[in-house]
């Protein structure tokens, strides 16, 4: 069976609102495709001598409403459709949140834990190379993402600061600390996505300490989901996560609920639990699956697009009462038809709820531009107040649209995006817009 093209998905989407919104033709058509993307050969000297040449992507969705941000992701089966469509969330999710921002993504086809440290290097700074002059804090910022770390970005910088001849930190967000990244930042979207999770329990009038959470992944998003959980009183009965020695899927589970820190400290960096340790400290270790199967009050699917189906959807608790998208598009067209039908089900979009790590980036952005940078708590409490203010007015909308949240999240994002692309003379100040 083919595999459903997320693009395509994203597009579907957009497509559906343009309907509801009765979008001018002209801004649906600058709307549906990124308005730039860079294709990029990287060759790569190895460390045996031989040389290597990977395919890397930089795509900028719209920058209406300012610079271009999103991660770099380097991952085996990376393609350029997927970094179209995240690129596209990015924009939504910047204007749901309403920062400066535009919506940019980029990739690398390589699978990083074949690479020594020194090849990794090699290829970010080639990366650089590449695409320097379409990036940069006024232009286009990169972050990290799946399969790649803030010691990546640091390289990044490096590389980007020697061809500028000039220092520019906030060329890339997600640095280390030691050379102006935020405080905060490894554990933002985790504790943003928590946050949704919480006014979420508030607004359905569930007591935290009553629920328990499942989470699909253990990489770095999906361990802060798990410890937040744990912190507001509630229990996580299982998470799962892929091992890269035998290339199989695990849900790792325990009788009255995972302790997140432990498993935290025997994950290795692309979220990998060591199965042998966790058996012998009294977990159990489940099919990939079983993470779907749990009863539990809220589910959190937090590692890769296209994993909440039509299918997917039958073998689910019906205690479940949350659906929290912490991955970036984990729930296809078909199971958001269905959800949309199913009023038991309180679904807390993707670029709503994982919008955290961007938020973060954007204050680390500030910091660097200032020269000046806060304390944790303070870093906290900025990205708290934007996340609880968008998550209200999401809510709120829904409400008096009378529609889904995704819907409601949608018109926000849009109307905003299009009132920039207006104001900019993009497109005609009289085109329509609901």
């Amino acid at each position: 069976m083919e595999e459903p093209n997320f693009f395509a998905a994203v597009q579907h989407q957009l497509d559906e609102f343009a309907k509801m919104l009765k979008l001018d033709s002209e801004i649906h058509a600058l709307l549906r495709h990124p308005m730039r993307e860079l294709h990029v050969l990287l060759p790569v000297r190895m460390d045996d001598g031989s040389t290597r040449v990977f395919q890397g992507f930089r795509i900028q969705h719209n920058d209406a409403r300012g610079p271009a941000k999103g991660g770099i992701r380097f991952h085996p089966h990376e393609s350029v459709d997927t970094i179209r469509a995240l690129s596209m969330l990015m924009t939504w999710k910047c204007a749901l949140a309403d920062l400066p921002l535009g919506g940019a993504k980029g990739g690398v086809i390589v699978d990083p834990a074949t690479l020594s440290e020194g090849e990794k290097e090699r290829l970010c700074r080639c990366w650089i190379r590449e695409a320097w002059k379409n990036i940069g804090h006024l232009v286009d910022i990169p972050a990290p993402d799946v399969g790649t770390t803030p010691q990546m970005m640091g390289w990044m910088m490096d590389e980007y600061i020697k061809l500028r001849g000039e220092f520019y930190p906030g060329v890339v967000t997600g640095k280390p600390l030691g050379i102006g990244g935020s405080l905060g930042r490894k554990e933002a979207t985790g504790f943003g996505a928590i946050i949704t999770v919480r006014e979420a329990l508030k607004h359905l009038r569930l007591d935290p300490k009553e629920c328990r959470a499942s989470i699909m992944g253990f990489g770095n998003v999906a361990q802060y989901v798990a410890i937040n959980f744990v912190k507001t009183g509630g229990k996580v009965m299982g998470v799962s996560y892929w091992n890269r020695n035998d290339r199989k899927s695990y849900t790792i589970t325990k009788r009255d609920g995972i302790d997140p820190c432990f498993l935290q400290s025997i994950t290795d960096q692309y979220g990998s639990i060591d199965n042998k340790k966790a058996l012998s400290n009294g977990y159990q270790v489940e099919d990939g699956d079983a993470w779907l199967l749990k009863e539990v009050e809220v589910l959190v699917p937090a590692a890769v697009e296209g994993v909440i189906t039509g299918e997917t959807l039958k073998k689910i608790s019906p205690k479940v009462r949350i659906i929290a998208e912490a991955a970036n598009g984990p729930t296809t067209p078909e199971a958001d038809a269905i959800l949309r039908k199913n009023s038991n089900i309180f679904v807390i979009p993707d670029f709503l709820c994982n919008a955290g790590g961007v938020i973060c980036s954007y204050f680390e952005g500030v910091q660097n531009n200032m020269n000046y940078y806060w304390d944790e708590e303070e870093v906290n409490q900025k990205i708290e107040k934007t996340m609880v203010n968008a998550f209200r007015r999401v809510v709120e909308t829904a409400t008096e649209e009378k529609v889904y949240l995704r819907d409601a999240a949608y018109i926000i994002a849009l109307k905003r995006v299009i009132t920039a692309m207006k104001l900019r003379g993009w497109v005609r100040s009289d085109a329509a817009l609901r």
